[in-house]
């Protein structure tokens, strides 16, 4: 009997922690994609949604921030990422600083979620990968490091 009182408080702790707000987030998928498909000035499909907009990478490649970049790699994304072009999770990250801008890049990475909700080519890619990419919280300083790692992996000097 008294498994009856357990049970409904975990079922009533999982209910209020599921935090089901479609309405709420349906609204600003919405927004968002009409924004997209408006052709909105605010909205640059080339750097994506994020803080990095006027990014521009160096010539050469900062070695020192390719590695502290190869860390991060390590620890968050080897198990979803391969550094050639053969997909696991995620896409293999070969050619990618060739395919797409930097901020792009940066923003996506820093800003994942926004950028699964509105930005095109991050949803083409979701519908290939079937799994959305989580946030890894990285810091910007982590983000450019992630970037120069994958320059490195592209062959920039």
């Amino acid at each position: 009997m008294k498994k009856i009182p357990v049970i409904l408080s975990i079922l009533v702790a999982a209910y209020a922690c599921g935090g089901d707000n479609t309405e709420q987030k349906a609204g600003t998928d919405e927004a968002a994609t009409s924004m997209v498909n408006s052709g909105s000035s605010d909205y640059d499909t080339a750097k994506g949604a994020g803080k990095f907009k006027d990014f521009t990478p160096p010539a050469n490649l900062d070695a020192a921030l390719a590695t502290s970049g190869e860390q991060v790699y390590t620890m968050k994304c080897a198990s979803c990422h391969k550094l050639t072009d053969e997909k696991l999770v995620g896409p293999g990250w070969k050619g990618v600083t060739q395919r797409r801008q930097g901020a792009w890049i940066l923003n996506f990475i820093t800003n994942t979620d926004e950028m699964l909700n509105i930005d095109p080519e991050a949803q083409a890619q979701l519908e290939v990968c079937l799994v959305r990419m989580p946030n890894q919280n990285l810091t910007d300083e982590e983000a450019k490091g992630v970037y120069e790692f994958m320059r490195k992996n592209d062959g920039v000097k």
